[in-house]
């Protein structure tokens, strides 16, 4: 089953819809045919600067199928795409991760995920399968994982063994628990990780998106819309 990568703005302008109703920066709120489609994730825990804090962490939620073409959930709920299921278990945002610090103006979110394979077959998994939006409604307004370049369409490595890596395979049946960093504006936190299914003949299956509210790490200020 070949996948390919596809970064879809249009999922940024769906989010924006429900994360604008309820968020401003610096406040709060809060059955396609079967070719191939895009999908992410990875292995591990969480890096060293979530010890201090990881908030925004949920029981065991429900099991979310889409409705309509569209599935939406909370964190600890268990997202149900057609090839895989995913959970987000937990979010919060950082000035700093792993030593690096983001651009000026911006802040890091780190998610932890889990995903597990559903197919019938081993599939292959990108990070930019799971998109971050916040509440502004911008075309662009999403980012994928630190650990992909979208400028020259290339893996980067990760900072961490927590990080879900760029790409790698799931065999069937098998899950994987890890962290997706985003560099983020800062100045939100309420956030949305979304997942469209898209299939190797490039239609477009059913959208889910998780949200929740990211607090700032423990003894950051992230929150602010001040610059890094």
């Amino acid at each position: 089953m070949k996948r390919t990568r596809t970064l879809c703005a249009a999922l940024a302008l769906t989010a924006a819809a429900a994360l604008t109703a309820c968020s401003m920066p610096g406040g709060s709120g809060s059955a396609p045919d079967s070719s191939a489609p895009d999908s992410s994730a990875a292995d591990s825990s969480a890096p060293d600067s979530s010890a201090a804090e990881a908030p925004a962490e949920s029981d065991p939620g429900e099991t979310i199928s889409s409705e309509d073409g569209y599935g939406e959930g909370r964190l600890g709920d268990t997202m149900q795409t057609y090839f895989f299921d995913y959970t987000v278990n937990s979010a919060y945002t950082c000035a700093e991760f792993a030593g690096t610090t983001p651009a000026e103006g911006s802040m890091f979110l780190v998610a932890d995920v889990t995903v597990r394979n559903t197919d019938t077959r081993s599939i292959e998994m990108y990070d930019t399968d799971f998109q971050a939006q916040w509440g502004s409604d911008g075309e662009e307004d999403f980012r994928v994982p630190i650990t992909y370049d979208t400028e020259n369409q290339m893996d980067l490595p990760t900072l961490t063994d927590e990080q879900l890596p760029s790409t790698y395979t799931l065999a069937v049946d098998e899950e994987r628990t890890g962290l997706l960093v985003y560099e983020v504006p800062a100045g939100f936190q309420d956030f949305s990780i979304s997942y469209q299914e898209i299939f190797s003949d490039d239609s477009y299956g059913d959208t889910f998106f998780v949200f929740f509210t990211a607090e700032p790490q423990e003894g950051t200020d992230s929150g602010a819309p001040a610059a890094v």
